[in-house]
């Protein structure tokens, strides 16, 4: 049976790790010299700016419901490559700037708990708010930036990871490139949690465990 304090530290780590994700990539646009972003308020980190129905609700409570860790998407954060003064290279900058914010977060979840780590053992024992915080919230947070920051890194379309196509693309192709960006996103989240469910085998879930699950027990002073 799930606990109340593993769903309010899901929750705590899930809600970050997707509005500085998406954030980041506004800002990324932004400074490039697409307003697109800041203009429909997307630069804020208000939570309920980013929210996607299916990405930010129902995909985090059916893996919260299987026992696994809660990751998803929030609602794209629009740009207009149009601004960029290099196409391509704008591209790549902000594709791969929500997987920075998001292993920014995940290091500084571990620099707390090396930080804490001195004094962790009395602190736990004489706080039991303080043994969820340092025991589950850390490393949880830091696990599902990891998540977030390796699944969106995978060259796929419409995932961050495939920014990096823009580079290799022509003008014609790119135009192609952007109108299946717009509406591959909910098609491919379909197929990540229906093919496990069929086939039973989850190679994204093999992918994350290898490369998130590894680099988040190097940044910890204690395995989990």
């Amino acid at each position: 049976m799930i606990s109340l304090p593993y769903i309010i530290c899901s929750v705590l780590s899930f809600v970050p790790a997707i509005v500085f994700h998406e954030v980041a990539h506004g800002f990324a646009a932004s400074k490039l010299g697409d307003p697109t972003a800041k203009n429909r308020g997307r630069l804020s980190l208000n939570p309920l700016k980013h929210v996607d129905p299916f990405g930010t609700v129902l995909m985090p409570l059916l893996l919260l419901s299987l026992g696994g860790p809660v990751f998803g998407y929030a609602k794209p954060v629009p740009y207009n490559p149009m601004y960029f003064k290099d196409r391509r290279k704008g591209e790549a900058i902000v594709g791969l700037a929500g997987p920075c914010a998001n292993l920014v977060l995940a290091v500084a979840a571990g620099v707390v708990a090396w930080l804490l780590y001195p004094a962790a053992p009395t602190l736990a024992a004489e706080s039991q708010a303080f043994f969820y915080f340092y025991a589950l919230f850390l490393p949880m947070f830091s696990l599902v930036n990891l998540y977030l920051m390796f699944f969106n890194l995978i060259p796929i379309p419409p995932l961050d990871g495939s920014s990096i196509i823009a580079l290799f693309l022509s003008d014609k192709q790119l135009l192609k490139y952007y109108r299946i960006q717009q509406y591959a996103l909910p098609v491919f989240m379909v197929v990540v949690v229906l093919v496990p469910y069929i086939f039973h085998f989850n190679p994204i879930g093999i992918y994350l465990d290898f490369t998130a699950g590894n680099l988040a027990q190097l940044l910890f002073p204690f395995r989990f």
